[in-house]
């Protein structure tokens, strides 16, 4: 079993699925010759060829345009948008055709598409770099919404999303793109998209997160147990659409309280809809208010004052003692 980083654990489910698959076609700015700017499809263009991973021009819009057309086709698409903030360029195909073609047939077509974009700060990287604009995508009906927050789980993750019959946003952390390995099988591995995990039991609070939020999460958790003797339970999302809230809910039954975190803006954020949702599910097992732990409301700045923004560990160990105290 081999230590991978996220980028080569994507790499090999692209490739497996396309040795698998024939019907699995790679397109987008530089993903061929190049292997893509982060590198996720390198190798690809030689071992499979020109007509399955294709380079296209620097038009976002036409990129998943052409890629809706694949799908309907009968082919699985993967397309690679180079940063999040690009993306903006295709909502209206996403919005308008790929999300609504399964509801606008009345199911007698189906759009198997993967739109693959890295996202979020912590990268040092320019204006439109960085954002963190999950919710635009998980408000959209038809559509689902994955974000892998390591390696192995990023490739398992992306296997189900190739093998999917409705269109997914694949949102990559670019801050854990490189920034550490863990085991990988060699053999094939997937994980059900809209389902949530454990990654630290815990019985005094919930928090919740997901992405390059993790790993501060799960910190902020440690520190918690070695110096206030708290041990958290700490949910890892992995999607967005659909929302595993019956772990959450579960949870914060046994907990009574819950810090959600991400490093998108607060307001109208991820956090709200599933507070919003915890508030309906156990509401009588509260024991303090739910606290939402997030970005500011501001384009997040460049990397002279990034880290401000950021939820850090410090900030969301302080935020949940708050909340232990309440």
């Amino acid at each position: 079993m081999a230590k991978l980083n996220m980028v080569q654990a994507l790499n090999l489910a692209l490739a497996q699925e396309m040795a698998r698959d024939e019907r699995v076609i790679v397109l987008g700015e530089d993903v061929g010759v190049d292997g893509g700017v982060f590198r996720v499809s390198d190798g690809l263009h030689a071992r499979f060829g020109a007509g399955r991973v294709l380079d296209t021009p620097l038009a976002e819009s036409a990129i998943v345009g052409v890629a809706i057309g694949m799908a309907l086709a009968g082919l699985r698409p993967v397309c690679e948008i180079q940063f999040s903030g690009f993306s903006y360029q295709c909502f209206h195909q996403i919005e308008n055709h790929a999300a609504r073609l399964r509801w606008r047939s009345r199911g007698r077509f189906q759009v198997p598409l993967v739109l693959r974009t890295p996202y979020g700060g912590g990268v040092r990287a320019l204006e439109h770099h960085s954002e963190s604009r999950e919710a635009f995508w998980g408000h959209i009906p038809g559509l689902k919404l994955a974000i892998p927050s390591g390696p192995r789980n990023a490739r398992a993750l992306l296997v189900s999303a190739m093998r999917d019959p409705d269109p997914v946003i694949f949102y990559e952390p670019t801050a854990l793109y490189r920034a550490f390995r863990e085991e990988v099988p060699d053999e094939e591995e997937t994980l059900p998209l809209g389902k949530a995990r454990i990654a630290r039991p815990g019985k005094a609070v919930t928090m919740i997160a997901y992405g390059a939020m993790l790993r501060p999460t799960l910190a902020a958790a440690e520190e918690l147990s070695a110096r206030d003797g708290v041990e958290a339970e700490v949910i890892d999302l992995l999607s967005l659409a659909p929302l595993d809230d019956a772990l959450c809910t579960e949870s914060l039954r046994k907990t009574g309280r819950a810090v959600v975190i991400h490093e998108a803006p607060m307001t109208y954020g991820p956090a709200a809809e599933i507070a919003a949702r915890l508030m309906e599910n156990a509401f009588f097992q509260l024991e303090a208010p739910i606290r939402r732990i997030a970005g500011y409301d501001v384009v997040i700045p460049l990397f002279q004052r990034e880290a401000r923004y950021l939820p850090d560990t410090q900030r969301i160990v302080a935020e949940t003692r708050e909340v232990l105290a309440a």
